[in-house]
Protein backbone atom coordinates (compact mmCIF):
# COMPACT_ATOMS: atom_id res chain seq x y z
CA UNK A 1 0.00 0.00 0.00
CA UNK A 2 3.20 2.10 0.03
CA UNK A 3 3.43 5.42 -2.07
CA UNK A 4 6.36 3.59 -3.63
CA UNK A 5 4.51 0.97 -5.29
CA UNK A 6 2.70 4.00 -7.48
CA UNK A 7 4.20 6.01 -10.22
CA UNK A 8 2.29 8.56 -9.45
CA UNK A 9 -0.44 9.79 -6.51
CA UNK A 10 -3.04 9.70 -9.30
CA UNK A 11 -2.90 6.29 -9.45
CA UNK A 12 -3.54 5.62 -5.79
CA UNK A 13 -6.88 4.02 -5.30
CA UNK A 14 -7.27 6.30 -1.47
CA UNK A 15 -6.37 9.83 -3.91
CA UNK A 16 -9.16 8.82 -6.28
CA UNK A 17 -11.55 8.05 -3.93
CA UNK A 18 -10.67 11.54 -2.17
CA UNK A 19 -11.12 13.22 -5.42
CA UNK A 20 -14.72 11.92 -5.93
CA UNK A 21 -15.40 13.19 -2.85
CA UNK A 22 -14.22 16.40 -2.68
CA UNK A 23 -16.03 17.02 -5.89
CA UNK A 24 -19.48 15.58 -4.64
CA UNK A 25 -18.90 17.68 -1.43
CA UNK A 26 -18.81 20.43 -4.03
CA UNK A 27 -21.69 19.62 -5.82
CA UNK A 28 -23.28 19.44 -2.63
CA UNK A 29 -22.54 22.88 -1.33
CA UNK A 30 -23.26 24.78 -4.01
CA UNK A 31 -26.74 25.45 -3.26
CA UNK A 32 -25.90 26.82 0.32
CA UNK A 33 -27.04 30.23 1.21
CA UNK A 34 -24.78 33.26 0.37
CA UNK A 35 -24.09 33.85 4.02
CA UNK A 36 -22.55 30.23 3.88
CA UNK A 37 -19.68 31.51 1.62
CA UNK A 38 -17.02 32.32 3.97
CA UNK A 39 -17.67 30.24 6.24
CA UNK A 40 -19.68 26.63 5.79
CA UNK A 41 -19.34 26.80 2.11
CA UNK A 42 -15.38 27.56 2.00
CA UNK A 43 -14.54 26.07 4.93
CA UNK A 44 -16.34 22.08 3.62
CA UNK A 45 -14.38 22.86 0.69
CA UNK A 46 -11.25 23.68 1.50
CA UNK A 47 -11.30 20.27 3.86
CA UNK A 48 -12.89 17.93 1.23
CA UNK A 49 -10.11 19.02 -1.23
CA UNK A 50 -7.26 18.83 1.57
CA UNK A 51 -7.16 15.01 1.97
CA UNK A 52 -6.62 14.28 -1.62
CA UNK A 53 -3.61 17.34 -1.10
CA UNK A 54 -1.79 15.71 1.79
CA UNK A 55 -2.24 12.70 -0.30
CA UNK A 56 -0.26 14.18 -3.43
CA UNK A 57 2.10 15.95 -1.03
CA UNK A 58 3.21 12.96 1.20
CA UNK A 59 3.63 11.04 -2.31
CA UNK A 60 6.32 13.21 -2.82
CA UNK A 61 8.15 13.07 0.36
CA UNK A 62 11.24 11.18 0.45
CA UNK A 63 11.08 9.56 3.78
CA UNK A 64 8.30 7.46 5.46
CA UNK A 65 7.80 9.34 8.24
CA UNK A 66 7.36 12.50 6.29
CA UNK A 67 5.12 10.45 3.73
CA UNK A 68 3.37 9.01 7.16
CA UNK A 69 2.90 12.95 8.11
CA UNK A 70 0.92 13.91 5.80
CA UNK A 71 -1.00 10.99 5.22
CA UNK A 72 -2.32 11.77 8.95
CA UNK A 73 -2.94 15.16 7.89
CA UNK A 74 -5.32 13.88 5.25
CA UNK A 75 -7.09 11.82 7.95
CA UNK A 76 -7.77 14.72 10.26
CA UNK A 77 -8.89 16.18 6.72
CA UNK A 78 -11.25 13.64 6.29
CA UNK A 79 -12.49 13.84 10.04
CA UNK A 80 -12.62 17.52 9.72
CA UNK A 81 -15.14 17.32 6.80
CA UNK A 82 -17.62 14.38 8.25
CA UNK A 83 -17.94 16.61 11.34
CA UNK A 84 -19.06 19.85 8.71
CA UNK A 85 -21.14 17.62 6.97
CA UNK A 86 -23.05 16.36 10.38
CA UNK A 87 -23.10 20.39 11.40
CA UNK A 88 -24.88 21.44 7.96
CA UNK A 89 -27.42 18.27 8.35
CA UNK A 90 -28.37 19.50 12.01
CA UNK A 91 -28.45 22.97 10.97
CA UNK A 92 -31.26 21.79 8.00
CA UNK A 93 -28.59 22.62 5.40
CA UNK A 94 -28.30 18.63 3.85
CA UNK A 95 -30.52 16.28 3.89
CA UNK A 96 -29.56 13.08 5.69
CA UNK A 97 -29.59 10.60 2.61
CA UNK A 98 -27.12 12.89 1.62
CA UNK A 99 -25.24 13.12 3.96
CA UNK A 100 -25.14 9.25 5.08
CA UNK A 101 -24.03 8.54 1.40
CA UNK A 102 -20.99 10.96 2.11
CA UNK A 103 -20.40 9.53 5.70
CA UNK A 104 -20.51 6.41 4.23
CA UNK A 105 -17.47 7.38 1.61
CA UNK A 106 -15.80 9.58 4.09
CA UNK A 107 -15.46 6.42 6.30
CA UNK A 108 -13.86 4.32 3.18
CA UNK A 109 -11.28 6.77 2.96
CA UNK A 110 -10.36 6.68 6.64
CA UNK A 111 -10.23 2.88 6.67
CA UNK A 112 -7.97 3.22 3.74
CA UNK A 113 -5.78 5.92 5.39
CA UNK A 114 -5.23 3.96 7.82
CA UNK A 115 -4.16 1.06 5.94
CA UNK A 116 -2.03 3.47 4.10
CA UNK A 117 -0.63 4.95 7.25
CA UNK A 118 0.06 1.64 9.16
CA UNK A 119 2.14 0.38 6.15
CA UNK A 120 4.35 3.37 7.25
CA UNK A 121 5.27 2.26 10.81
Amino acid sequence: MQSTMYTDFTDMTVWKLAMRYAVAIYKLTISLPKQEDYALTSQIRRSSLSISDNLAEGFGRETSKDKKHFYIMSRGSALETKNQLIYGREVGYFEIKETDELIKTQSQIHLELNKLIKSLK
